[in-house]
């Protein structure tokens, strides 16, 4: 009976993770193939014979993102260029989050200041607020700055994290008391207690963290359509609503293209996950103190 249960368990699983990864494999497959086929016959279940071409053109920039009858190689920005922002967003994003969030929960637990925890909640009420609400004044002020066509631009207005500085908060709550006494019979000042005691103690909160943070900031859209005007700063989501958007003009897109950028942009979030996986469980589930 155990067997049979096992045997259950396991091709439910089974068919879970083919279930989940059933979409990559048709983009990877059907990104093989050449646009004029996939328009003709539909997504592909197995690969074609245009793997080197549509990669190699993508990344280096020598085709063009359409294809039209008579205009098939036009140079555009390449997948590099594309993969370039794209980590440039994600990783500013994550990095500057942490860094603000841990600094804002720093002060407002260790530090005695008049309505400490009313300002913690004034910052936890942001979340009430999304990107798509404050967007028009928040580009409004950007632009004013001329920063608009940069990566401080794309960058800085979204670092601002209230579920980070939350989640820094609760931590740092839990802390020992004892640590902080220690530290205070150490003579750290709060720089010294804050690097040598907090940092390390902090470290898998900050990979779990990070990894959320490095997601979200990955599949930013909204913010670098607005902020980009120049193609160079174009973002791999960017580059696929681009290669869609010939349909309203009357072109064929290039759907190997749009499957092999697809593709790309999944994969450099699936391997951050994976190599901190151990990380991210541990600091979502457990405290190390």
């Amino acid at each position: 009976m155990r067997t049979k249960v096992s045997f259950l368990d396991h091709g439910i699983l089974w068919a879970g993770v083919i279930f989940l990864l059933m979409p990559l494999w048709i983009a990877f497959a059907s990104s093989t193939h050449t646009a004029e086929y996939i328009a003709n016959e539909g997504v592909q279940f197995w690969f074609g014979d245009n793997f080197i071409n549509t990669y190699s053109g993508l990344l280096n920039g020598t085709s063009s993102i359409f294809l039209e009858k008579g205009d098939n190689n036009v140079t555009g920005t390449g997948a590099w260029i594309m993969l370039k922002n794209s980590l440039i967003l994600g990783f500013g994003f994550a990095i500057g989050k942490i860094i603000f969030s841990m600094l804002a929960a720093y002060a407002i637990v260790y530090f005695r200041f008049p309505l400490a925890n009313l300002f913690f909640w004034i910052i936890f009420a942001s979340l009430l607020l999304p990107l798509e609400v404050r967007i028009i004044p928040s580009y409004e002020i950007v632009a004013s700055m001329g920063l608009v066509n940069t990566y401080t631009g794309l960058i800085l207005p979204l670092i601002a994290s209230a579920t980070a500085t939350f989640f820094f908060r609760q931590f740092y709550l839990s802390v020992p008391e004892e640590l902080i006494e220690a530290a205070r019979l150490d003579n750290a000042g709060p720089v010294r207690f804050f690097l040598d005691i907090l940092l390390p103690l902090s470290k898998t909160m900050i990979a779990a963290i990070f990894i959320i943070m490095f997601v979200v900031g990955w599949n930013q859209y909204l913010w670098p359509i607005l902020m980009t005007t120049d193609s160079s700063f174009n973002t791999l989501l960017l580059g696929i609503k681009n290669i869609v958007n010939v349909i309203d003009e009357g072109k064929i897109p290039a759907y190997n293209r749009v499957f092999a950028l697809s593709v790309l942009a999944v994969t450099p979030p699936v391997l951050i996950v994976i190599f901190f996986q151990r990380w991210f469980i541990k600091g979502l589930v457990e405290t190390e103190k």
